[in-house]
């Protein structure tokens, strides 16, 4: 179905080309964003169907030309008591050629599409959250305030972590931190070998995430638990990749990447007592690096935050080097056209965060995580 706006009032300005808006079924989705750019796991269906099966989804994919320009997955959620929804895209519209001279227009027309839709057309809050750019100077979150979003609290810890793999092995051994090579030094004479493996080695990995959370007692609120169905449910270009480190023939390391978009993704990692006085964590990323520069087009590498852990910051502070860039995720945005979508949908996300605040301070006086201990940085590499 192609969209047609509200009455002139909310349309939006039009830009130098037509985007037509296109509601498809959710089944076709993933598919059809498989070759753009800027997908990553968090912008499927597969993705959200696990995460959040409760949640609507409604994908759209934008037409220029003849041609997709971007795909976007909003998330639909109905509040409490019938009191309206609040619609959420995640780290923005998925824009099919990064490289495009109108990238930035392409995205903002996506995103007045999705003002005008759903904050004014249905009367819910719409809740952006744009995504940290590598190299890039964070633009979309000042145009939303220009367009009269409101900004949301910042992440306690929003520092992303973001490698050039572009480089040949040699420049990007310059580029990691000193100690950091040292420590890739002593991994490559600990007679460590590196594998690429298939989704049906994803139990081997299983067993070594088990065995670090025991040990390490972090708190896991991350989306662990779908992985299982990303494997299963999506196209075989957007399946993450599995790779290990061993020893004598035993797995001491191991990580799940996203590595179809121009970003690929650390997903999760994991290693065993054995991996900390080997350092395979050191041989395995640094491996990786050259396998998504070998069988990817992927010219970074995004690592993911810390949670607020100072080792976690320190190991992938040395890794990111002279050549990659930490960069900050911007604030979420919302906006609502009317009164009662501000009030119920702010509110819904008070009474969120007043939960979170509470199960954290419940886990940290029973003890049962290790708590962050990071300290605040300003950007930096």
């Amino acid at each position: 179905m192609s969209y047609e706006f509200p009455p002139d009032q909310y349309q939006p300005q039009q830009p130098a080309f037509a985007l037509e808006a296109v509601r498809i079924f959710a089944g076709d989705f993933d598919a059809a964003i498989a070759g753009f750019d800027g997908v990553i796991q968090e912008t499927t269906v597969a993705f959200s169907q696990a995460r959040w099966p409760k949640v609507a989804l409604e994908p759209w994919i934008f037409n220029a030309d003849g041609n997709a320009k971007a795909g976007v997955l909003v998330l639909v959620q109905p509040l409490p008591l019938k009191l309206g929804h609040i619609a959420v895209v995640k780290w923005g519209p998925v824009i099919a050629d990064e490289t495009a001279c109108n990238k930035k227009q392409i995205e903002w027309e996506v995103l007045k599409f999705l003002k005008a839709h759903y904050a004014v057309g249905r009367g819910m809050l719409l809740t952006v959250m744009p995504r940290a750019e590598a190299a890039v100077q964070p633009q979309t979150l000042d145009w939303l305030l220009q367009q009269g979003f409101d900004s949301a609290n910042e992440l306690p810890f929003p520092a992303r972590y973001h490698i050039n793999v572009r480089l040949s092995d040699a420049d990007q051994r310059k580029s990691f931190a000193q100690k950091w090579r040292y420590h890739l030094n002593k991994a490559e004479k600990a007679n460590l070998e590196f594998e690429v493996a298939d989704a049906d080695q994803l139990l081997r990995f299983q067993k070594l995430y088990d065995a670090m959370s025991d040990r390490k007692n972090f708190p896991d609120y991350s989306a662990y638990n779908t992985l299982p169905h990303l494997f299963a449910a999506l196209p075989e270009t957007l399946k993450p990749k599995l790779f290990f480190v061993t020893h004598k023939g035993k797995d001491v390391a191991g990580a799940v990447i996203f590595a179809a978009g121009r970003a690929a993704a650390y997903l999760y990692g994991a290693t065993n007592d054995q991996a900390l006085p080997l350092r395979a964590g050191y041989l395995m990323h640094a491996r990786i690096i050259s396998w998504l520069r070998d069988n990817t087009r992927a010219d970074w590498y995004d690592l993911g935050g810390t949670d607020g852990f100072q080792g976690l910051h320190q190991f992938k502070k040395g890794m990111v080097g002279a050549a990659g860039h930490i960069v900050q995720v911007p604030a979420h945005a919302n906006y609502a056209a009317t009164t009662m979508a501000s009030f119920t949908g702010h509110g819904a996300y008070l009474l969120r965060d007043g939960l979170q605040l509470v199960r954290g301070l419940f886990n940290m006086a029973r003890g049962r995580y290790a708590k962050p201990d990071q300290v605040r940085e300003t950007d930096d590499n």
